[in-house]
């Protein structure tokens, strides 16, 4: 049938895509195959397998690497896909990516050989970036198509792709345009063709509307045909490319048909630091903090100008929590409060507004009161050192003052009704680890201070250890540092920092963007009126939406000074939730968690990625059950569709994972009296059969044909379009 006709029946079944059909070529009565849980990708060194792969290692999903430039690759044949294991078939692979439809050229015994496997198995293939041609379902895109650059586009989900694997997108899918002078997305629009061999149909999942035309353009689309399916995609990426990251979920589900190792969630927890303490402020004429090593009190004769929550702000941070869904980690210092009292006949309004609200927010220890935990430093020169004594030996906080700066603000909180977590800390500055390149280590006594007060996580700066990593018995949580200033409470104070770091000297700035290796000047400075607005808020939105679709659980951080004041934080969180709800459906939340829990993610991430690495685990589906050996101890990612239940020691069967974005996903354990977790997934049209690979003549694949030259002489090969480009 034609892919017109196709649309109705693929929107009615969709539940069924998830899960697969038999395996073609294979008896009824035959048992059903084991199909491995691991991933083919045949590697070009191009941008777009680069994405895939990095998607697939992100979510924890097993893949098998085959680099086509090297020489002592394996070669890719029967045996190489598939076996049999103690009488019954087995396919090492459940999906199959390729640079293209065919990378290894003209009559390619190893194309054949995959074609075979595929068709025999029901194993699907992505074309990770393709030529719109007939030998993809597609007409040349010369032919009422567009060849070029798509930036600044918008691509739509059709109904078959909301129905299918694209149905936690809301439904459009923007491409990016960063530069006008960089050509940042090249892609190919082409219709289906109209006039397919029977059986063969061309389904569109994600198009475009084709410029100066009335009809649509695939960018990613279902090419069925000869008993095969291949994902089609038409257009230049890399694994930066929110239009990317929109999609990479919907790819993954739709190679393994919805059942895989591994989990992709969009997570988002904001941390507020320094809560109840005032910070300092920037200095717009002095381009410095006095207060800080580099800019002592009293330089332009004026003391410091601290910024500090209100009342009213308070209560506004917890009207913005409830209308906005996400609850705010407030990090907070009990001797902030404290002092205020003590300076202000011993009340402290905004400290009681928040604490009346308590129940509203998250609440972390940041320490009594925000002391430095590392080496004691030496302030007198710029940039400080660390303190040395007589013997050239560092001079450490000691741990008792590390222990007292923890338990006196679990005590203060216990004397105002907070809960917290023991087990999560925020030292200030996240001082006490490694700060590169004064302290290269951490403080020694730290590590027996987290033990001996019972912590856990402690945050650490992503920005200088992206990683988590062991501190003694506690493991480090990385926050992901705003581009929104600690020492800024105004939108004007906001910019004219911002300029001075990203300006360079011949514009008035400090020149550190010269000769940064991981940033760029601006052009010219910003508007202190209008900058923060037109171009910070929608930079930064843009930059940690990407954070939030990179499948990264850590949280971002700002201060309370953000919150107050000109609340200069609020419009670029309003962006980024504003751009989310506008992409994302309602089944695909962004998720919120704490400290803790971000933590755990973490250690159970490193845990499963050391044993797929290390080769032990055993993941494969027969038919309707899915089963996973892992080492003892390491838990089990695992997404399956909606209604899989993990059958117990018992035989009894309970609900597996949590829904989200249309599927359910967990992390399992095996259960008792188990050595695997194992799975029943939702029953099926009709149970997969063996696969009768070997027995199936090779006639009954069509020989693969020699790339033509198309209309208008250009090659049929994928060009490479823009290339790799982060911004």
């Amino acid at each position: 049938m034609g892919w017109i006709t196709r649309a109705t029946a693929l929107s009615a079944a969709a539940a069924l895509l998830a899960l697969g059909g038999p395996v073609a070529g294979a008896s009824a009565d035959s048992p059903a195959p084991r199909i491995d849980l691991n991933v083919l990708v045949v590697n070009d060194g191009g941008p777009a397998v680069a994405a895939i792969t990095s998607e697939l290692a992100s979510e924890g999903t097993p893949y098998t690497k085959v680099d086509l430039t090297s020489s002592t690759r394996p070669t890719i044949d029967a045996a190489y896909l598939s076996d049999t294991v103690g009488g019954v078939a087995r396919a090492k692979f459940q999906a199959v990516v390729l640079p293209d439809d065919n990378p290894f050229g003209a009559n390619s015994p190893e194309m054949e050989a995959i074609a075979t496997y595929e068709k025999d198995f029901g194993i699907r293939q992505v074309d990770a970036y393709n030529y719109a041609d007939p030998d993809v379902g597609l007409n040349y895109p010369q032919s009422g198509g567009y060849i070029g650059s798509l930036d600044g586009d918008t691509g739509q989900v059709t109904a078959e792709g909301e129905a299918g694997p694209f149905g936690y997108l809301k439904g459009s899918v923007p491409f990016e345009d960063n530069s006008p002078s960089v050509t940042e997305s090249y892609g190919y629009l082409s219709t289906p063709l109209t006039a397919m061999a029977a059986g063969d149909s061309f389904t569109p999942l994600v198009d475009m509307a084709i410029p100066g035309a009335d009809a649509r353009g695939s960018l990613v689309g279902e090419y069925d045909h000869d008993g095969r399916s291949e994902l089609v995609v038409t257009f230049a990426y890399n694994q930066y490319q929110e239009q990317y990251r929109l999609l990479a979920r919907g790819m993954v589900e739709w190679m393994t048909q919805g059942v895989h190792l591994g989990t992709d969630r969009n997570y988002f927890s904001v941390n507020v630091d320094d809560v109840f303490l005032a910070d300092d402020r920037w200095n717009t004429t002095l381009k410095c903090t006095p207060g800080d090593v580099d800019c002592p009190v009293g330089t332009d004769g004026n003391d410091p100008d601290p910024i500090r929550m209100s009342v009213a702000d308070a209560q506004y941070a917890q009207q913005w929590e409830q209308s906005n869904g996400l609850t705010f980690d407030l990090v907070f210092n009990g001797g902030g409060s404290d002092d205020y009292k003590s300076d202000n006949g011993g009340t402290d309004p905004m400290a009681q507004q928040l604490i009346s609200e308590k129940d509203s927010f998250r609440w972390v220890d940041h320490t009594y009161d925000h002391e430095f935990l590392g080496c004691v430093q030496n302030v007198t020169v710029v940039p400080w050192t660390c303190t040395t004594d007589a013997s050239g030996n560092t001079v450490w906080t000691p741990q008792s003052t590390i222990e007292s700066e923890i338990t006196r603000n679990e005590a203060w909180a216990a004397a105002n009704g907070l809960t917290l977590n023991p087990a999560e800390l925020v030292t200030g500055e996240h001082s006490g680890l490694e700060i590169q390149p004064q302290q290269p280590q951490d403080n020694p006594n730290l590590a027996p201070a987290l033990a001996r007060t019972g912590v856990q996580w402690v945050a650490s700066d992503s920005s200088r250890e992206p990683a988590q990593r062991a501190v003694g018995s506690a493991l480090t949580v990385p926050r992901t540092p705003m581009n929104i200033y600690y020492n800024a409470g105004h939108a004007n104070e906001e910019t004219d920092e911002y300029n001075w770091i990203y300006t360079s000297k011949a514009q008035g700035g400090s020149g550190l963007c010269d000769s940064a290796g991981n940033s760029t000047c601006l052009s010219a400075p910003l508007d202190e009126t209008t900058g923060y607005t037109s171009y910070i808020v929608p930079t930064e939105a843009k930059i940690d939406l990407g954070h939030i679709l990179s499948n990264d659980p850590d949280p971002f951080f700002i201060h309370q000074s953000n919150l107050s004041e000109d609340r200069i934080a609020y419009p670029a969180l309003d962006a980024i939730l504003g751009q989310y709800h506008s992409l994302f459906a309602d089944n695909t939340p962004f998720v919120n968690q704490r400290m803790a829990d971000i933590g755990t993610e973490l250690k159970q991430q490193a845990a499963w990625n050391t044993a797929v690495s290390d080769g032990s685990v055993t993941a494969y589906r027969v038919g309707d059950t899915v089963t996973v050996d892992a080492p003892s101890g390491v838990e089990v990612p695992l997404t399956v569709p909606a209604g899989s239940r993990q059958v117990q020691g018992d035989g009894t069967t309970t609900a597996f994972g949590g829904a989200y974005a249309g599927t359910l996903t967990g992390w399992a354990s095996p259960a008792a009296s188990q050595t695997a977790v194992t799975v029943n997934l939702p029953d099926s049209a009709t149970p997969a059969a063996t696969a009768h690979h070997h027995t199936t003549p090779a006639a009954a694949v069509p020989a693969l044909k020699v790339r033509p030259t198309v209309p208008g002489g250009v090659r049929k090969a994928v060009p490479a379009g823009p290339g790799d480009i982060r911004e």
